[in-house]
């Protein structure tokens, strides 16, 4: 490649990495105007039953809770050690069996910062991709919390995170006795480079992470993050025989229909908005143009003002 050539490309791809950042400081600010701060603390002894087999902490995030006769499985640790002593404490409560097991589905700090919480015993298992994220990126994403506020700076204090002791490139299944947990990552970025699903059989139940909300737009925290990575999700998710229970991380637990409304919704904004990108529209101008048709189109859908900022992300990873 010409000098000239390379310049040219590095200024590219400099400037969609400042972009990106900017579209994630502006769709945090909004979402957090829309939606109100969460409670940074789990709950204690409120435990909701899903299934089966899985019961949730409604919190921040979602905490899933496997449980079989032989095993059990925490998905998501909660914001620091001491959320995640709540979740440990919760799992404990109801564990069947003397096994534990812990798994994040993103290396976020509300996902995976609270591990340390967990006793040196516990089988913690991550896709490698997303084990990666975490050495790479896990300690900046702490950092980035913690400047956010003093709570979340004390919750934070002196987190470290441990390696895995099995690591999957695909997929696992761990039999909890019972009851079966595979852990799955879809091959492709979405919310992050490596969101981890977990489908538990036989319930019928998808504890989807962040890729499967309910009624939720999509949070697209940086350049690494992709929409088109998450539609695509979205539709090999569809293949699936519907699922009886999905348990969101940030939206309340539904049904198997989830993931059709989400794949509608995703794709229909992708679309809409590369259509008016090839149309000449500025990115600004779609986002508006887009929040007044998709409040209309989706009228049961809460708290689009995000919306805008979700188009920018879009212009930006289709340059």
């Amino acid at each position: 490649m010409p000098k000239q050539e390379k310049v040219s490309c590095l200024k590219r791809v400099t400037y969609l990495r400042a972009m990106s950042l900017a579209i994630c400081a502006a769709s945090i600010a909004a979402l957090a105007a829309a939606q109100g701060p969460p409670s940074l603390m789990l709950p204690e002894n409120q435990v909701t039953h899903v299934s089966d087999h899985v019961s949730v902490i409604i919190g921040f995030p979602n905490i899933g809770i496997v449980v079989g006769d032989r095993a059990t499985l925490v998905v998501d640790t909660g914001l620091g050690p001491r959320n995640g002593a709540i979740a440990l404490h919760e799992a404990q409560k109801l564990s069947r069996g003397p096994v534990l097991y812990l798994t994040t589905t993103h290396y976020h700090a509300e996902h995976a910062a609270g591990e340390g919480a967990f006793p040196p015993n516990t089988i913690l298992v991550r896709p490698v991709a997303q084990e990666l994220e975490v050495q790479q990126k896990g300690e900046q994403f702490v950092a980035m919390f913690s400047s956010r506020s003093a709570q979340m700076k004390e919750l934070l204090e002196g987190v470290k995170f441990r390696a895995p002791d099995i690591t999957f490139d695909k997929e696992i299944t761990i039999d909890l006795g019972g009851a079966t947990a595979r852990l799955f990552w879809m091959g492709m970025a979405a919310h992050t480079q490596a969101d981890e699903l977990i489908d538990v059989e036989p319930d019928s139940t998808l504890i989807s992470g962040d890729i499967v909300q309910n009624k939720t737009l999509p949070n697209l925290p940086d350049q690494y993050a992709s929409m088109k990575g998450w539609v695509e999700t979205l539709a090999q998710l569809r293949q699936h025989p519907k699922w009886q229970h999905i348990v969101p991380d940030h939206s309340p637990a539904g049904d198997g229909s989830l993931v059709e409304e989400d794949y509608q919704f995703f794709s229909q904004l992708q679309t809409r908005a590369l259509e008016l990108k090839r149309q000449g529209k500025s990115a600004d101008e779609a986002g508006q143009t887009l929040l007044a048709e998709f409040k209309m189109k989706f009228p049961d859908w809460p708290n689009l003002n995000a919306l805008p900022n979700v188009v920018k992300h879009i212009y930006a990873e289709n340059p």
